[in-house]
């Protein structure tokens, strides 16, 4: 089965745990429709799905030999990253009118629902997580605590959101939260699900994530929300830290690739490290906004 084939099949399980049976013989825990539906509008359909397929890559070049588990964490990292993009487009934060081509979430179903769905789904990741791991259940610490530090302080994605709300803020550092922490969760987590060490795998998520969120700053100063599905020129009118802004355009486009290449540097030694380093190059080459590729 195709990379994205077992994604998607992951997250539709995934979303199943929401609406199954309870375990008791005879009673039945039904999902708030409205939910149920904003729920399954956050993850369907998805976006370039990098992140997990990262991660699947990754177990792949340390030897995979549970696929259940290594799906688990591959979609429990998917559900993070959608849960993400919900509580960023509320109100409070970018109050986005659309995310990947159609109405945002909080748009479609209201603001308290929009809440709700990014809470529940934090809370599926890690019952994803959990329950792939039951037949290697040694490997459960590992993964979990790779969720977990992806989500909340210091470093998580939560951190990330919270250094919009301080007057000064390190771009580095905002940028490896706001979005490194997920690419390093990802591939930490491919590793941990096969039982590898994860820790030589924090580079190289770290890299490859700050090199997405320097991309966003591009797109974001450049693009056409026709091009890109969401609203542009939030940074600069938020005031947000921005690698286009801080560096310039050119600046900005020099530390992607200089951050695309440490990532590629830093695989550990591994019989798919030739796989990764092409995933990663394939990667680069759509990154830069269309514009920015055709003047290189």
């Amino acid at each position: 089965m195709y990379a994205s084939e077992r994604i998607e099949a992951a997250l539709e399980r995934a979303l199943s745990l929401t609406v199954t049976p309870n375990d008791g013989p005879s009673s039945r825990l039904e999902c708030p429709p409205k939910l149920a539906a904003a729920l399954r509008y956050s993850l369907f359909p998805g976006g370039g799905r990098f992140r997990p397929r990262l991660c699947l890559a990754v177990a792949m070049s340390c030897g995979e030999d549970n696929p259940d588990c290594t799906d688990a964490a591959a979609a429990a990292i998917e559900i993070l990253h959608c849960a993400s993009l919900v509580h960023d487009d509320l109100p409070c934060f970018d109050n986005a009118a659309t995310r990947r081509g159609k109405p945002s979430v909080h748009r479609a179903y209201g603001e308290r629902l929009a809440v709700l769905s990014g809470d529940a789904l934090i809370v599926l990741a890690f019952q994803v997580a959990a329950r792939g791991a039951i037949p290697v259940p040694e490997r459960l610490p590992a993964l979990l605590g790779i969720v977990a530090d992806s989500v909340g302080a210091p470093g998580g994605i939560a951190a990330g959101q919270a250094w919009e709300c301080e007057s000064t803020v390190s771009l580095a550092a905002y940028q490896q939260s706001k979005t490194g922490a997920l690419f390093a969760a990802a591939t930490m987590a491919g590793a941990a699900a096969t039982g590898a060490d994860p820790a030589p795998w924090r580079a190289v998520g770290l890299g490859l994530g700050e090199a997405y969120q320097v991309a966003d700053d591009l797109h974001d100063a450049v693009d056409s929300e026709a091009e890109i599905g969401k609203p542009v020129g939030v940074d600069a009118a938020l005031g947000r830290p921005s690698a286009a802004i801080e560096l310039g355009i050119d600046g900005a486009v020099l530390r992607l690739n200089r951050l695309l290449a440490l990532a590629a540097d830093a695989i550990p030694a591994c019989r798919g490290a030739d796989s990764l380093r092409a995933l990663i190059a394939a990667e680069a080459s759509r990154l830069l906004p269309k514009q920015l590729r055709r003047a290189a």
